[in-house]
């Protein structure tokens, strides 16, 4: 199998649309991959009188690919960064209506 570690971090606010807090922007970073290998079993594909031997990842379903190609993502770390109340300020204090 090949593991690819991701680092998640969300950015939240409130607004007048809606007050709770929702995800305005989701950010994914890849942090490590480890590769599983040669694939185990090979596709041989045929068009005309061309054939190619392919990875089974690149051809079959994920259900039936073999275990060098499945792909696994672990979420490493999730992480939220909440801005507050984002919209318009009350025009007489300056404060959120």
């Amino acid at each position: 199998m090949t593991f690819v570690h991701v680092d998640v971090h969300h950015t939240t606010h409130t607004c007048p649309a809606d007050a709770e807090p929702h995800p305005i922007d989701t950010r994914r970073t890849i942090v490590a991959t480890v590769d599983g290998g040669p694939c185990r079993n090979p596709i041989t594909i045929r068009c005309g009188d061309t054939t190619a031997v392919i990875d089974c990842g690149r051809h079959e379903p994920r259900d039936r690919r073999c275990p060098a190609c499945t792909v696994v993502i672990i979420e490493r770390t999730v992480t939220f960064d909440h801005l507050g109340y984002q919209g318009p300020q009350h025009p007489i204090t300056g404060t959120a209506a």
